[in-house]
């Protein structure tokens, strides 16, 4: 789970490749008033329903089947890319048994991906851009995914046991939050490879941080291709 004011994952959990992400939901105690947002791989009605009740708030995707009766439709300006703001309740028994309180719908067209995209959210006040925005935001956590692996690879695994395994990945992410820390409370204007980067090349020297990660005073190599060697089939939780 990803604070998007800095980018610093808040929750990590790391599990082999059977366990579904959506398990992870019944690990997480959540915060009231906080929005919690999640694609499609999260859309479980009892799982998100002990989020609402917990007084959070959640933005997800509507999949592509999803029968709804509409109760009450609110004028949208179309010319924001929002489609229709609907608030409606499930109308399939199983899912309204696990969901029987109201969701509001909001229909959005992407003009950069020109497709469609339905949202449901448990927050009825915010404006209907203001909730597509949102989940654009969740984007962040691929980002997160594609730095750790472009600049964090583990070129090789120093053991096969699980406690080996989970301890090397630990250490790659415990650089990234230090890394995403220092960016945050010392307002680098750098990227995290690059302050990274001067880091390694600088630790042994008595320099004082800042000056350190004045980026022009280091030549900073590009990364290099490596392949990932995963002996046990290990994912990271998203």
């Amino acid at each position: 789970m990803l604070d998007l004011r800095g980018n610093i994952p808040t929750v990590i959990i790391i599990t082999h490749g059977l366990i579904h992400e959506v398990n992870i939901l019944d690990r997480l105690t959540f915060e009231a008033g906080a929005f919690y947002l999640m694609d499609r791989g999260y859309l479980d009605f009892p799982r998100l329903h002990r989020l609402h009740l917990a007084s959070a708030f959640f933005v997800t995707r509507a999949r592509k089947r999803f029968d709804c009766q509409r109760l009450y439709s609110a004028p949208v300006d179309r010319t924001t890319g929002i489609m229709c703001d609907q608030i409606v309740t499930l109308t399939n028994p199983v899912p309204r048994a696990g969901y029987p309180d109201k969701l509001r719908r909001i229909r959005y067209f992407d003009p950069q991906q020109e497709r469609r995209l339905i949202f449901l959210t448990n927050n009825f006040t915010l404006p209907p851009l203001t909730v597509a925005e949102l989940y654009r935001s969740r984007w962040q956590v691929e980002l997160f995914f594609k730095w750790i692996k472009q600049h964090l690879r583990i070129r090789k695994f120093y053991g096969t046991s699980e406690n080996a395994l989970k301890t090397q990945i630990w250490i790659a992410i415990s650089i990234y939050v230090l890394v995403a820390i220092v960016k945050k409370q010392l307002k680098l204007e750098g990227s995290l490879y690059r302050i990274l980067q001067i880091l390694s090349v600088s630790l042994f020297e008595k320099t004082p941080i800042l000056e350190a990660l004045s980026l022009s005073d280091y030549e900073i190599q590009p990364a290099t291709a490596g392949k990932q060697i995963d002996p046990v089939p290990l994912t990271l939780g998203q």
